[in-house]
């Protein structure tokens, strides 16, 4: 598998060496602004991607809808990791289907994180029928991260409330009066350098049931976007696919 990353930020470079590792040809490296040797181009365009089977972005939000419709003229599969563009899913999900293109996103490609939401997806289904467990979601990452709460966070968080018949609402804000009993909180600590903890507690007067994840490191995210790209590749598929549709290959839902 030939690859082309585009964003050689901090998990561009873990894609990098983990493609080397698993024996796989990077064969170029965009970035507008790096100036690592690393690098081979700072545009997109067919000659930087000459001999690319698949592109990994993770870039900026600001150029992410420019460069999936670079991609789709190109007729270049890509894996795009990028967030901050979903408003426009409806937008990009027309132009790929026009151009027959080949897309995959997703906020998180930990195929653990996968795995988490498809269990918190049941475990809210199954709490319908019990109805004294209240719930709540609490995330932890370094205390470099800019936002929050984080985007892994708010999908458990939808998860929930997509699943759970009693909470119709999330709110990610600081409490300082009681919650309405229809509120999902999504709470959110920033703190030393956690790469990120997610965690779901349904609680009852007699009893606490937690689920957690906690990555140890970006290589989860890494190896899952080269998963994804192996995957999207492998049938040539077209279209726009999410996480949503890996997991459910890998599943065999």
């Amino acid at each position: 598998m030939n690859i082309g990353i585009v964003g050689f930020g901090k998990m561009g470079k873990r894609i990098y060496d983990l493609a080397h590792e698993s024996s796989y040809c990077v064969k170029a490296v965009i970035d507008s602004f790096s100036d690592d040797s690393r690098v081979t181009s700072k545009s997109i365009d067919k000659s930087s991607l000459l001999d690319v089977d698949v592109v990994i972005d993770f870039s900026a939000p600001v150029t992410a809808i420019e460069n999936i419709k670079k991609y789709v003229d190109l007729s270049i599969p890509a894996v795009i990791g990028t967030t901050g563009w979903y408003d426009k899913l409806d937008e990009v999900n027309s132009y790929v289907k026009e151009k027959n293109g080949s897309i995959l996103y997703s906020g998180n490609f930990s195929l653990g994180v996968a795995a988490l939401l498809k269990i918190v997806s049941y475990a809210s289904k199954l709490m319908n029928a019990l109805p004294s467990y209240d719930v709540a979601v609490h995330e932890v990452h370094h205390n470099k991260k800019a936002d929050s709460p984080s985007g892994t966070g708010l999908m458990v968080a939808e998860e929930i409330v997509k699943n759970l018949d009693r909470k119709d609402k999330i709110d990610c804000e600081c409490q300082h009066e009681k919650i309405e009993p229809n509120v999902l909180h999504l709470s959110s600590s920033r703190v030393g350098s956690i790469p990120g903890i997610h965690e779901v507690i349904f609680d009852s007067d007699v009893d606490t049931i937690t689920i957690s994840h906690s990555a140890r490191s970006r290589d989860g995210f890494a190896s899952g976007a080269l998963r994804a790209a192996k995957w999207l590749i492998a049938e040539k598929r077209a279209g726009l696919f999410s996480m949503d549709d890996l997991i459910n290959n890998i599943f065999g839902e």
